[in-house]
């Protein structure tokens, strides 16, 4: 159950310029022994070459890991590129961190080059397991063992023939890491991302290929899906033509798990077609962590609301996720970072106007990124933690 907690945890967001062309944006939550922090970095000189602009963000990095944020270890790092095929052998180059690594084209639409979200914790430790996942491992103060095991993978991808097979390979192999790890899909993965090549083309080949992966593991209608992001995106080689991240956490229950409806506001994705959840909230005894799926302008009968303006498609987004923020007893304030996609560049300024007005103190980054439907013209995601007291379960 929920209580005062007022006591038992630090909760910040601010932003502020390290370099005078570089912004970045914390949001931390500090609680018992673990702290987790969500940090964006962007450029705000566009003048600099790509080079120059990495090497920025880098800086800026590492002086955060080193002042601000010390003692933090980075769970994934994320990188928005604006042409992976010129960009990313220089991002793998020059990151050497021990973490999962996304890497993906998906130009930041103010202009620069490069853009990086970090996810970061206190008091675990990690490690590269032989399965190729990667293990952020809380301790117990109970235990004195993990109680928890969160696996992270990134940048997942095959050279199968089309968008079909590469994405049953991908699922295939992942199954596989899990096993080796004692875990399920169905019962362990929490998250996936699905970023596509050419996505008006190769999305049908997706959602073939999830759908029959998913029957499989029992994963249906009846049962449940996976919360997901499924967006355009490049990877360095053009013959990539789906690149997949995904999140699961071994030990958990399934009580703890609960799946994000808000069926005033949407439909079951299972009703076009597709097979993911809207929402997943997890609660452990000392938090509440919820992922929200990409999630666009769309009504409770599945149908576009609002075509062809980006304004108010952008406010229904707001509207929908705050309906599944509020299922699971969460509001945006608890929001600690936001991934937003527009499928037409020209409507940065408006979306940017926005969202600089409503969530100016957030971590949010805006990109480049069709949304597997045409008519969606914006689609965002996003990650929220709340401090709780549950008896119940495990501290994180």
């Amino acid at each position: 159950m929920n209580t005062s907690y007022s006591d038992f945890f630090s909760l910040k967001m601010y932003s502020k310029e390290v370099y005078n062309h570089t912004e970045v944006k914390i949001f931390k939550f500090e609680r018992g022994n673990t702290g987790e922090y969500h940090v964006m970095i962007r450029v705000t000189d566009n003048n600099l070459t790509f080079h120059q602009q990495l090497e920025s963000v880098s800086d800026v990095y590492q002086e955060i890991i080193g002042t601000e944020l010390k003692g933090c270890v980075a769970v994934i790092k994320r990188y928005f590129l604006s042409d992976a095929a010129n960009q990313a052998d220089e991002v793998l180059a020059a990151d050497s961190s021990d973490c999962a690594k996304s890497i993906i084209q998906q130009p930041p639409l103010d202009g620069s080059k490069l853009a990086l979200w970090i996810y970061l914790m206190s008091g675990v430790t990690t490690r590269l397991k032989e399965s190729g996942l990667f293990e952020v491992a809380s301790i117990s103060e109970k235990k004195k063992e993990p109680t928890y095991r969160h696996l992270w993978n990134a940048s997942a991808h095959n050279l199968a023939a089309n968008s079909e097979y590469q994405t049953r390979l991908l699922f295939n192999e992942y199954i596989m890491q899990l096993a080796q790890e004692g875990c399920k899909l169905a019962e362990n993965c929490i998250r996936t991302w699905l970023y596509v090549n050419d996505i008006d083309l190769n999305y049908g080949g997706v959602v073939r290929a999830r759908n029959q992966v998913f029957l499989t593991q029992g994963l249906n209608h009846d049962t449940h899906f996976i919360a997901s992001t499924g967006i355009g995106g490049r990877a360095l080689d053009p013959c990539v033509l789906t690149q997949m991240d995904n999140y699961a956490i071994a030990g958990i229950r399934q009580e703890q798990i609960k799946h994000l409806y808000a069926p005033t506001h949407l439909n079951r994705t299972s009703d076009y077609g597709v097979s993911f959840e809207r929402g997943t909230r997890i609660d452990y005894g000392d938090r509440r962590h919820v992922f929200i799926s990409g999630t666009a302008s769309i009504d409770n009968k599945g149908q576009i609301v609002f075509p062809r303006d980006v304004y108010k498609q952008t406010l229904r987004v707001w509207e929908n996720v705050e309906a599944l923020l509020h299922e699971a007893e969460c509001t945006y304030d608890d929001v600690a970072q936001m991934i937003v996609y527009l499928r037409d560049n020209a409507d940065y300024q408006t979306v940017g106007r926005m969202y600089k007005e409503r969530f100016s103190e957030k971590p949010v980054v805006i990109v480049h990124a069709p949304v597997c439907r045409t008519g969606w013209l914006v689609e965002m995601e996003c990650m929220a933690v709340k401090a709780i007291e549950n008896n119940e379960f495990d501290a994180f």
